[in-house]
């Protein structure tokens, strides 16, 4: 037995160095914080969150109520007031909007859209998307203010690229979002003096690619298009976890 649990306690002090290599902290800035979007939960943002804590980033996941944008902002600050030090935030969809204003602190040194609005100060997320309109027109409004994707579209709108037993599942487990939230207008816009990147959804049909292009131009955002639907962090999570990847290490 005392033999066994000796070569037990060896085996492990060998393996000790290439698991610390594996985990050690990365160059530029290590905190990241992610904003879901509208519509999902965080859970969506499981593998991309693995693959960059397995890459030494610590990183956390805000989930917004989607009930006031004020109240997603106040949520994103409260996170922010966890993080030990430089942080990068990360959006999708409406949490563009919350980013964007949520940015302003001076403890986010950038910020990563991800087939997301982007505001500029005094727009809103729905006078954006009426800009440019989608090119699928499923969403619907309840009596009391909330806005759903239609249930039997929600694969082909949000994720044609992804199975139907995964999407069929998050149809009904959807976060709905009020029109309160999605009329509310920004406050401040951090990509104005602040770098940000973006990762463009090439196949998108609930925000449309050319108004995403036409947002991350003006915000001056190095733009990544990667074939994918507008949940492209669960089709593609390699390659967007690369492109956070890629704006934390160029950060100090």
């Amino acid at each position: 037995m005392r033999k066994s649990l000796s070569l037990l306690l060896l085996a492990l002090a060998a393996s000790a160095p290439a698991f610390a290599a594996d985990t050690a902290a990365p160059a530029g800035v290590k905190n990241i914080v992610i904003v879901p979007g509208a519509f999902v939960d965080g859970s969506s943002w499981r593998v991309v969150h693995d693959i960059l804590i397995h890459q030494g980033y610590t990183v956390n996941v805000v989930q917004p109520r989607v009930d006031t944008l004020a109240d997603d902002v106040e949520a994103v600050y409260r996170q922010l007031r966890k993080e030990a030090g430089p942080t990068l935030l990360v959006g999708s969809d409406y949490d563009g909007a919350v980013i964007t204003q949520a940015g302003t602190r001076d403890k986010v040194k950038g910020l990563i859209y991800v087939a997301a609005v982007a505001p500029s100060v005094g727009e809103s997320t729905l006078q954006l998307v009426d800009s440019m309109p989608e090119p699928s027109h499923d969403l619907q409004t309840s009596f009391d203010g909330y806005i759903y994707a239609d249930a039997q579209k929600f694969g082909a709108d949000f994720a044609a690229d992804l199975t139907s037993n995964r999407t069929n599942f998050m149809a009904v487990a959807q976060v709905p979002g009020t029109v309160a939230a999605f009329r509310a207008v920004t406050e401040a816009a951090a990509w104005r003096s602040k770098p940000s990147w973006a990762v463009l959804a090439t196949e998108d049909r609930v925000y449309s690619p050319e108004l995403q292009r036409a947002m991350y131009q003006r915000a001056g955002a190095k733009v990544t298009e990667i074939k994918g639907s507008h949940l492209v962090y669960l089709s593609q999570p390699e390659q967007v976890a690369q492109v956070i990847a890629d704006a934390a290490q160029s950060l100090k």
